[in-house]
């Protein structure tokens, strides 16, 4: 089966999200913290006159901390009706991978294997899939 992947980086690690969960990749300027949010909730930013939540990728993976200096990539999704913009270091690109998840046998840590859906190959690289609700949801949902 093809189908289009964006490829990004987070945390110098290449991750493959299905392309037809994204809405579009922005760059973030300004992002206004929330208090009292859980975590991996960078806060809001505004995006063509709707409210994005921000979501810091390394938090939702229980990696640390994404980065925030200067402008920020971030891919946008729709989840259940809301806009979030999932933090990564850089989009790579977009690719049709035509291969099938296989599953991961490796040990991940488990942020990585919470929102992993499986591997996929491309140009010779096994890719971590990266299912977006989970990043959405967090480490939190992990404790659910």
């Amino acid at each position: 089966m093809e189908a289009l992947k964006l490829i990004a980086r987070i945390a110098d690690q290449q991750v493959a999200i299905s392309a037809d969960t994204v809405e579009s990749v922005v760059e973030v300027e300004a992002i206004t913290p929330v208090p009292l949010a859980a975590p991996h909730i960078a806060g809001l930013a505004a995006l063509r006159s709707r409210v994005l939540t921000i979501i810091d990728s390394y938090a939702a993976l229980e990696i640390g901390r994404s980065p925030r200096e200067g402008v920020l990539q971030a891919i946008v999704v729709t989840i259940d009706n809301h806009l979030y913009g999932l933090l990564v270091d850089e989009v790579v690109d977009v690719a049709a991978i035509v291969t099938d998840p296989e599953p991961v046998h490796a040990g991940l840590s488990r942020g990585w294997a919470h929102a992993a859906l499986g591997l996929v190959e491309h140009q010779d690289h096994a890719l971590l899939l990266l299912d977006p609700a989970r990043i959405v949801a967090g480490s939190s949902a992990l404790a659910a």
